[in-house]
């Protein structure tokens, strides 16, 4: 069942430039869509080198597995992603299922069935049916080209309302690397380690080790800071793939100082990519940004503001625009995290609205309540308490996420 575009949807999408040693093509399998692409096939020049990390969801599907046991070579030549059925909690079925997959996958790339990487996303408990791609894969690696991305990122959406997909260019010893990437996303967003499925290309010569160091540390502030659901997903899978391509010495730790050059662009590519996963929050109308501030670290900042983020009651007052910071204080308050009460200050934008354990004396309701109106929120809260600050992105929840939700098999 198609869904209205996001209102939150991006105005246009970029054209992202083609990395050298890249090549992919779409098909249709028929997997549950009919009459759209529903199957990714990728393939990468040897020497490509691999880092990925995974859902810490102690139910994950067959894909993941693969992925994990295939992740130590560091090397990869094949991606192969469905949408429409996620091949989680199939039991026996399902490894049987991403065996033959791999498999499929390889022979059609002249590779091996260790060197492909496999993601899946769609209704759980349904056995994946590999026969599906053993039909199609070969006449679509025939057809492989450099581009354009933007049918890659069409070709993974399930309830996505809208393609996701970004690009960052940044200079290293005088070379123009170049990373680009695309995401999946809408419902069961609560990423713990990335979101439902994102790939990232990039011609940077760097190691393995390397490139799981710079993938691991960034996805902390971009997909493990957003929410819409508060759902977890047995599929989430963040993979890198570098090339290699880029005529510079490789970087081959992630001490070496050129990395932090490279992982501010690979960063900005996870956080554009974040962010639009969370525009595309089911049933969505609004866009908020939840920032914690004073915290006694980092971490306990964290689990505030997403406490904050995840609050049901706090998303349905955003959603009728209701100026409720009651709710918020509820949600720090519940956190389990050091807070004290007569230290809070909260803002909605730049209204202060409470402070010092009570309302704000210069608090107005009428403006708070227009501001609520806007599409882009802000939540601020300070706790007084030391120096950890973290803001958590989020969406409100509508009437909407429960129609899709409600509907989802049928």
């Amino acid at each position: 069942m198609a869904h209205p575009v996001s209102p939150l949807a991006p105005k246009t999408f970029p054209e992202l430039p083609a990395i050298a040693g890249v090549r992919f093509a779409t098909a249709e399998a028929g997997i549950k869509y009919k009459n759209r692409t529903d199957v990714l096939l990728m393939a990468f020049d040897p020497g490509t080198v691999v880092a990925g990390v995974f859902t810490r969801s102690k139910c994950p599907s067959a894909a993941v597995d693969w992925c994990r046991a295939v992740l130590p070579t560091g090397t990869a030549r094949g991606l192969l992603v469905n949408s429409g059925n996620a091949n989680a909690f199939t039991g026996s079925k399902g490894r049987d299922s991403v065996e033959k997959t791999a498999r499929y996958a390889a022979e059609a790339l002249g590779c091996q069935p260790n060197e492909i990487y496999l993601a899946s996303t769609g209704v759980i408990g349904e056995p994946l049916d590999a026969t599906k791609f053993e039909g199609v894969l070969g006449e679509t690696a025939s057809r492989m080209a450099d581009g354009p991305f933007i049918d890659a990122a069409r070709a993974i959406m399930t309830t996505d309302t809208y393609p996701k997909l970004a690009g960052a260019t940044v200079e290293i010893d005088g070379t123009l690397i170049t990373i680009n990437g695309i995401a999946k996303g809408s419902g069961m967003i609560a990423p713990d380690m990335a979101t439902m499925l994102s790939f990232v290309v990039s011609d940077m010569p760097i190691s393995a080790a390397a490139l799981q160091a710079l993938l691991s540390r960034e996805v902390r502030t971009s997909f493990n800071a957003i929410t819409v659901d508060s759902d977890t997903s047995t599929s989430d899978t963040l993979i890198a793939f570098a090339t290699g391509k880029a005529g510079i010495a490789p970087i081959e730790s992630d001490a070496d100082p050129r990395a932090d050059i490279f992982a501010a662009a690979l960063g900005d590519v996870l956080f554009d990519l974040a962010m639009l996963v969370t525009r595309d929050g089911e049933g969505a109308t609004k866009f908020v940004a939840v920032h914690v501030e004073g915290a006694t670290d980092d971490q306990s900042a964290q689990r505030i503001a997403l406490s904050i983020a995840n609050s049901p009651l706090v998303k349905t007052a955003i959603a009728g625009e209701d100026a409720n910071w009651g709710r918020v204080v509820m949600a720090v308050g519940k956190a389990g995290e050091p807070a004290d009460r007569d230290r809070l200050a909260i803002r909605f934008g730049d209204l202060l609205v409470a402070k010092d354990g009570e309302r704000a004396a210069v608090y107005d309701e009428a403006a708070t309540s227009v501001y609520m109106k806007g599409q882009d929120l802000e939540i601020t809260v300070e706790l007084g308490l030391g120096t950890g600050k973290f803001t958590a992105y989020t969406c409100d929840l509508t009437h909407g996420y429960i129609d899709i939700n409600g509907n989802y098999r049928s």
